[in-house]
């Protein structure tokens, strides 16, 4: 044997080359991070970009900001906005650029993960469902036809009786398991109370980049789920998924229970088993909205009638068998004990966590549940 035909295994180590980006394409991907940031202002965005420019250098001669502008608009990413007089207003992003970043999120967030057929989500349990697992059983009575494995079964046949004396009797009968498909509704509750950005920790942005993501991986990957969003400050109010890049804080206390009401009203018109609340908020319950219209409001500390009314959102919750899973941002420890009995309320989860890795639990904890059937009443 000659050494030519010696064919060696191994590894084989090369310098990594990042994948070439065009100009163009390596200040998009800045540029979709700070429009986020920036609530969607375009013109603080670009400012930002000017100054990340001065400082390292993004840009060249022959291709500058002023230029990357241009490409912008004529790619259809930033159009001119016009004033009620007619007059130029300014630019703004497109819905274009909503959905760019809404990917950039998921990307960013959940990884590569591309679309990938009917979106539906399966029960544990195999059974009589109407997705093919490639696993084979033996037929028993109340099968459908339809599901029986004529290959496998006709395989049987010819091993049980041969070929010369060929029949095909019930032992023989194969079926293929198949599991249950069941939809997902699930609604997203994010904090917008003043605490958001105090002490000058953005945690808005992280919350936003998280609900961009969710929904682009609900509209792709599975399409026949749904998604609602709330935000909750002194009142709740739902928000389209195409208003995320422009959700700000404001100066609220927070009514998570008219959040809760309002999440509750919404899973009650979906006719899909499975229902689900993401709650993502940093601080305690400290506003409700009394029958006269008034505001009962307590922002000094964890308030006992606030509270309980939180507690019994939670256990109606659990009648309805809407889990609220909780991603407390803030790692107070005072707050602890009102989420540990939230939970234990509605026999939920709480994840306790800072913001890193907020992305990650979340959709984590989506793939989860979206696993399991969770049976109304």
């Amino acid at each position: 044997m000659t050494h030519k035909n010696l064919k060696r295994k191994g590894f084989v180590f090369k310098t990594y080359e990042a994948p070439f980006q065009s100009p163009f394409d390596k200040l998009f991907e800045i540029f979709t991070e700070l429009i986020t940031h920036t609530s969607g202002d375009f013109d603080e965005a670009i400012d930002w970009l000017r100054e990340l420019d001065k400082e390292y250098k993004l840009t060249t001669p022959e291709y500058t900001i002023d230029d990357f502008i241009e490409d912008l608009k004529q790619k259809g990413f930033i159009k001119e906005e016009i004033d009620p007089d007619g007059n130029g207003g300014g630019m703004a992003i497109t819905a274009k650029t909503e959905r760019a970043i809404r990917q950039q999120a998921l990307d960013q967030i959940f990884g590569q993960i591309k679309r990938s057929g009917q979106g539906n989500h399966k029960s544990k349990s195999p059974g009589i469902g109407d997705e093919h697992t490639g696993d084979f059983r033996e037929y028993q009575f109340g099968d459908a036809l339809d599901k029986v494995s004529m290959t496998e079964s006709l395989k049987n046949a010819q091993i049980n009786h041969g070929i010369g004396d060929f029949k095909l009797s019930e032992d023989d009968l194969v079926v293929e398991e198949t599991l249950h498909k069941s939809q997902m509704s699930t609604v997203l509750m994010i904090d917008i109370s003043h605490s958001m950005i105090l002490y000058g920790e953005d945690r808005i942005t992280p919350a936003k980049k998280v609900a961009m993501a969710l929904s682009e991986l609900i509209t792709t990957r599975y399409p026949k789920d749904t998604l609602d969003i709330i935000v909750f400050g002194n009142d709740a109010w739902q928000i389209e998924i195409k208003d995320l890049p422009y959700l700000k804080v404001g100066p609220y206390h927070t009514n998570t229970v008219a959040g809760l009401q309002l999440a509750m009203d919404l899973l009650r018109r979906k006719r899909n088993t499975n229902k689900q609340i993401f709650m993502i908020t940093d601080g305690k319950p400290s506003c409700l909205r009394l029958p006269d219209g008034q505001y009962y409001k307590d922002s000094a500390g964890l308030n006992p009638y606030i509270m309980n009314k939180c507690y019994a959102m939670a256990q109606q919750a659990r009648r309805l068998h809407i889990p609220i899973t909780t991603f407390m941002i803030a790692q107070d420890p005072y707050l602890m004990r009102f989420v540990k009995e939230f939970t234990e309320a509605n026999q939920g989860k709480a994840f306790y966590t800072g913001l890193k890795g907020l992305g990650e639990m979340i959709f984590e904890d989506y793939e989860t549940n979206r696993k399991k059937r969770i049976r109304g009443s």
